[in-house]
């Protein structure tokens, strides 16, 4: 059983999955268990070059940044369960907690982050099918999808993070997004006290 199990390898989804792991050493976090479901093929960053975004050297590949970051994730914080070249099928809601079937697996979790891109279809079956409009930022002509949401959460127990929430593709949009959640979930963690999680030269 996951406490938490983000759905996409890509932006927000490693960048939630970073900021969780960041937070580990806290008393609240401690004996959670987290995972990512770390598929990437579809991922917007596979033709992306970047000169335009914060932090990054111009000429980035974002397919080298998905490699990387999941490398970096891997090495900072090992114990958040990393779960490659499988892509969820369904999500199913089961009492309390939630049923993640893959095209390989099944996961159960408390809750989840799902932090897939905003293509039309929106193949993940289950519940979250209901939840499914145009995407509002977005072109009509793009036919672009986003799930329901308030300030990330679509239900109790259930966010969407980086486009498929309904933000512009932008990297520096989808990593803040996927931060954003974590920290609400850290916040909710911490029995709704206000949380964040980040380093300090002065901690060092």
């Amino acid at each position: 059983m996951f406490d938490c199990l983000i759905i996409g390898g890509g932006v927000s989804g490693v960048s939630c999955a970073l900021v969780l792991g960041s937070a580990r050493k806290k008393a609240f976090v401690a004996d959670k268990k987290i995972g990512i479901i770390a598929h990437q093929k579809s991922s917007m960053l596979q033709d992306a070059l970047f000169n335009n975004a914060y932090g990054l050297a111009p000429g980035t590949l974002g397919s080298d940044l998905l490699h990387q970051t999941l490398n970096n994730l891997s090495f900072l914080y090992p114990e958040i369960v990393q779960i490659g070249n499988e892509k969820v099928v369904s999500i199913i809601k089961q009492g309390a907690h939630f049923l993640v079937t893959t095209n390989e697996n099944i996961y159960e979790t408390k809750l989840i982050v799902v932090a897939i891109n905003s293509s039309n279809p929106f193949t993940i079956d289950g519940f979250l099918q209901n939840y499914v409009i145009s995407h509002q930022k977005s072109l009509p002509q793009k036919n672009r999808l986003q799930l329901q949401n308030t300030d990330h959460l679509v239900m109790e127990n259930v966010y969407v993070a980086g486009t498929l929430a309904g933000h512009r593709s932008q990297l520096a949009i989808a990593a803040g997004s996927g931060a954003a959640v974590a920290t609400d979930i850290l916040t909710l963690w911490n029995n709704g006290v206000e949380t964040h999680a980040h380093d300090s030269v002065k901690k060092a």
